[in-house]
């Protein structure tokens, strides 16, 4: 076999550093993590590497922005194992996570868009089924404030447990189990101990509804609403959604980047056989 003939030049670990900024000591932490294949070695003990070197450590940079590093390095290290097949595993992992995050984003602009567009919720009640009341049965039937009743704190049209759950076509039940996930926080009236939803309240209820029509875990609602939260509210989360969508598509591209260079790394390997 004619030899290849990157294995004739000998690269000092400053020369792979040096381009990207990195130590050499980085490059010997690369090698012994199995990042980079293991350098050959002078007489004198010295590390000599090849281009081959230098491209797997192009390839280890290029996959970092995409795929994070935990992800990059297990690709690295099944490459210069041989393990191809488990370095597109990894790959496609990364690549199903994107669309998965792309999901749950258009998931959360969709129920945005329907909170936003005021339009009624379509409503599925279930025949015969009763509806509990909060607190216990038996107990006066709490209403909506007439007009002019001075609003609690928390907003400007209270509600109670029943009157939500009629509107979202839900059983009181439902809202219960988002409040004990956080996913929904009422006040408690001091007096009658009833649930009171202010309008923070509601918009809350209404988007987690929204996201379980779309079959979302309430484990994956959660970080969502606690955006809306901490952005204060629906408005100004657009600009939030914005830079998230930003960022996914820069992690798509970086992905792209990062699988162009490691097939140039897999060309090259199959090259020096």
């Amino acid at each position: 076999m004619e030899e290849n003939p990157q294995s004739r030049v000998r690269l000092r670990p400053v020369d792979l550093a040096r381009p990207h900024g990195l130590s050499t000591q980085a490059v010997r932490n690369y090698e012994e993590a199995g990042i980079l294949p293991a350098a050959a070695r002078t007489e004198s003990g010295y590390r000599t590497y090849s281009p081959l070197h230098a491209q797997a450590l192009d390839a280890f940079l290029a996959l970092l922005p995409g795929h994070g590093h935990p992800t990059a390095t297990g690709i690295m290290r099944a490459v210069n194992r041989g393990a191809a097949d488990e370095a597109f595993r990894l790959i496609d992992e990364s690549h199903a996570q994107l669309l998965e995050d792309r999901r749950t984003l258009s998931a959360v602009e969709n129920a945005l868009r329907d909170l936003g567009s005021g339009a009624p919720e379509p409503r599925t009640p279930v025949p015969g089924a009763p509806e509990p009341r909060d607190p216990a049965p038996g107990a006066a039937k709490p209403r909506t404030p007439a007009p002019g009743t001075p609003a609690p704190p928390g907003g400007p049209t209270p509600t109670y447990i029943g009157p939500l759950a009629d509107r979202l076509s839900v059983r009181p039940a439902t809202l219960r189990k988002w409040e004990a996930a956080g996913l929904v926080r009422p006040r408690r009236d001091p007096l009658t101990g009833y649930r009171v939803y202010g309008e923070a309240d509601v918009r809350d209820a209404r988007l987690v509804h929204q996201l379980r029509r779309g079959d979302y875990l309430l484990e994956q609602i959660a970080p969502l609403v606690d955006r809306v939260r901490a952005a204060g509210g629906l408005e100004p989360l657009e600009a939030a959604l914005g830079d998230w969508r930003s960022r996914l598509a820069g992690r798509g591209r970086a992905l792209l980047t990062g699988s162009a260079k490691l097939d140039a790394y897999l060309g090259e390997r199959e090259r020096g056989r």
